[in-house]
C-alpha cells in the first residue's frame, strides 16, 4: 500500500479528476437510478413492464451512441469533452425534474445512461490509460474506486433526498451540484494536473500514431474475439443476477434484508480487488491478469448452483464483487497495452457500447430462462460451463509479448 500513497502523492490532480467523475458517473448507473422507479411510476401512472421498456429503449440508445461520440475523446480538448459530459448530465438532472410525460422521462433516462454510466467513465478511464504508463493499473484501480465509494453513499442519499424533496426535486439538486461543485472542481485539478488539458490529446502525434492500432484493427484481431466473452462477462452476468435478484432469494429462500446486508461485503471486496488488481497489473501486464479474471465468477454461480443456507450468500457476493472489480481496471488497462494510445478513445467507446448492450440483454435473457421454469440448480450450473467456455478461450488470446506500445 505504500506504493499507492506514494503514487497518489505524486498524482493526485489527474487521479482525483478520474475518481470524482466515475463518482459523479454514478448518477447514471443502475444501482442510484433503481431507487427512482417506484416513486417515478406512481407519479407518471407507469406499469412496471411500460417502465422497464422506457429503461431498456435509453440504455440501448446511448449504448450505440457511445460507439460514436465516444471516440471524439481522441481529437478534442479533455476539458472540453469533460465539460461537455458533464454539461449533458445537467440536463439529464433537470429533464428529470419536468419529466411529466414518459417521452420526457425517456429523454431523461437516455441523458443519464449516456452521460452518467457512458461518457463520465469513459472519460476518466481512457485518461487514465492514456496518461500514465509505468502505473496505468494503479491508476485505473483508484480511479475505478468511485463506484464503490458511490454503492456505499449513494443509496443511502437518495432516499434521503426523495423523503425530504420528493423524486424530481432531488434530480434538481443533482443537476446543480454538478454546475456547482463538480464542474469547477474537475477544471481545477485538470489545471492542476502535469499534463495539457486545452489542446488536443498529447499522444495524438505522428510518433505514437505509428505505434498505435484502431477499432478496425482491433475487430479484425482474432485475439479480440477470444477475449470478448471474458471482457463483457462480469457485467452481463452480475447485471442479470441483480435485476433478477427476486427469483434468486426465491429459490435460495434469502430474506430481501439479508441480501442488502451482504453488499456491504460486496462493496468493500470490489473495491480491495480493484487495488489489488492495480498492482497486479504493472507488475505482470493486464494481458496476464486477464486470464484470471472470471475464475472467481465461475465459483460464484456453481456456489448458488448446488450450495443451500443463509451462508451461502456473503461468499457468493464476495466471488461476484472480486471479478467485477478486478474486471475494470484489467479492460481499462488492456487496449492501452495492446493497440496503443493515440486511438484509445475510440476503443474504448467501442468496448463501453458492447457492454452497455450486454448488460441490457442478460436481464431478458435471464428473464425468459426463468419463464421456462427453470431451476436456480439449471440456469447457474449451465451458465458455470458457459463460464468455463470463456476461460478456455482466454488463454489462447493476448500473450504478453505481443503487446504493439
Amino acid at each position: 500500500m505504500q506504493n499507492y500513497f506514494r503514487f497518489i502523492a505524486q498524482s493526485w490532480p489527474l487521479l482525483a479528476f478520474g475518481f470524482i467523475s466515475i463518482f459523479w458517473g454514478n448518477f447514471g448507473q443502475s444501482f442510484f437510478i433503481s431507487w427512482y422507479g417506484t416513486p417515478i411510476q406512481e407519479s407518471l401512472g407507469l406499469s412496471a413492464g411500460r417502465y422497464g421498456s422506457l429503461y431498456s429503449i435509453a440504455t440501448l440508445t446511448s449504448g450505440l451512441l457511445i460507439m460514436v461520440f465516444g471516440g471524439l475523446i481522441d481529437r478534442l480538448p479533455l476539458r472540453f469533452f469533460a465539460s461537455l459530459s458533464a454539461v449533458g448530465l445537467t440536463l439529464a438532472g433537470i429533464v428529470m425534474a419536468l419529466a411529466y410525460h414518459p417521452l420526457l422521462l425517456l429523454l431523461g433516462l437516455f441523458l443519464l445512461r449516456f452521460c452518467g454510466q457512458g461518457l463520465l467513465p469513459h472519460t476518466a478511464q481512457t485518461t487514465m490509460a492514456r496518461y500514465f504508463d509505468r502505473d496505468r493499473g494503479k491508476a485505473l484501480s483508484v480511479s475505478a474506486s468511485g463506484v464503490p465509494v458511490g454503492e456505499v453513499i449513494l443509496p443511502i442519499a437518495a432516499v434521503a433526498l426523495i423523503t425530504l424533496i420528493g423524486w424530481r426535486g432531488s434530480w434538481g439538486v443533482i443537476a446543480l451540484l454538478t454546475v456547482v461543485v463538480y464542474i469547477p472542481l474537475m477544471l481545477w485539478l485538470l489545471k492542476q494536473a502535469p499534463v495539457d488539458t486545452r489542446s488536443r490529446p498529447a499522444t495524438a502525434d505522428a510518433e505514437v500514431l505509428k505505434r498505435s492500432a484502431g477499432r478496425r484493427d482491433m475487430l479484425k484481431d482474432y485475439r479480440f474475439w477470444l477475449a470478448l466473452p471474458t471482457v463483457l462477462g462480469g457485467p452481463f452476468m452480475v447485471t442479470g443476477i441483480f435485476i433478477q435478484q427476486g427469483f434468486i432469494l426465491a429459490e435460495k429462500d434469502w430474506s430481501a434484508a439479508w441480501l442488502a446486508s451482504c453488499f456491504i461485503i460486496y462493496g468493500v471486496t470490489h473495491w480491495v480487488a480493484q487495488l489489488v488488481t492495480g498492482i497486479l497489473i504493472d507488475r505482470f501486464s493486464a494481458q496476464t491478469v486477464l486470464r484470471f479474471v472470471l475464475v472467481p465468477l465461475t465459483g460464484a454461480v456453481f456456489v448458488l448452483a448446488y450450495l443451500e443456507g443463509n451462508w451461502v450468500a456473503p461468499p457468493f457476493m464476495m466471488l461476484l464483487a472480486m471479478t467485477i472489480g478486478s474486471g475494470s481496471p484489467v479492460g481499462g488497462a488492456l487496449w492501452a497495452e495492446v493497440y496503443g494510445t493515440a486511438k484509445l478513445g475510440s476503443i474504448r467507446s467501442l468496448m463501453s457500447s458492447l457492454m452497455i448492450i450486454s448488460t441490457a440483454i442478460s436481464p431478458f435473457l435471464f428473464g425468459v430462462l426463468i419463464d421456462r421454469d427453470l431451476t436456480a440448480q439449471q440456469m447457474f450450473s449451465g451458465t458455470g460451463w458457459v463460464l468455463i467456455a470463456a476461460l478456455i478461450l482466454v488463454q489462447f488470446s493476448y500473450k504478453p509479448q505481443q503487446t504493439k506500445q
